[in-house]
């Protein structure tokens, strides 16, 4: 029945700081982007490698997202790269602090996490 994962949706609390983030930082593209004056609201469509991935959204004052300890829901959001040490280089010039490397026990995989600027974890595995 399902095909594939369409888009994942984040709600910011600060629109111009994750949009940056997740374009300038990550090297997310924008697909498109628009406000939404009745609800006071953006809606930015991102793509990654020319797939449409992420919808960011803004609201005014939205509740913080319980993270941390662990809360039932949506754990973290993780994309794949090559070359796992090169990335975590390119994100520690860009200011972003990663946890230490790690390995997945069962399938060996290196990975590492950092947060988004709501604190929202990211993940990078190596693959």
């Amino acid at each position: 029945m399902l095909k594939s994962v369409h888009h994942i949706a984040i709600i910011c609390s600060d629109y111009q700081k994750s949009k940056a983030f997740y374009t300038q930082i990550l090297g997310c593209e924008i697909l498109a982007e628009n406000y939404r004056e009745e609800r006071s609201s953006y809606k930015l469509d991102l793509m990654l490698n020319g797939v449409y991935c992420i919808e960011l959204f803004s609201f005014p004052d939205p509740p913080k997202r319980v993270s941390r300890p662990e809360a039932s829901g949506l754990r973290h959001l993780a994309f794949s790269v090559e070359n796992l040490d090169g990335a975590i280089a390119k994100l520690a010039g860009k200011g972003v602090v990663c946890e230490p490397v790690r390995i997945d026990e069962f399938t060996g995989k290196r990975f590492t996490f950092f947060a988004d600027p709501d604190g929202l974890p990211i993940e990078l595995v190596e693959q």
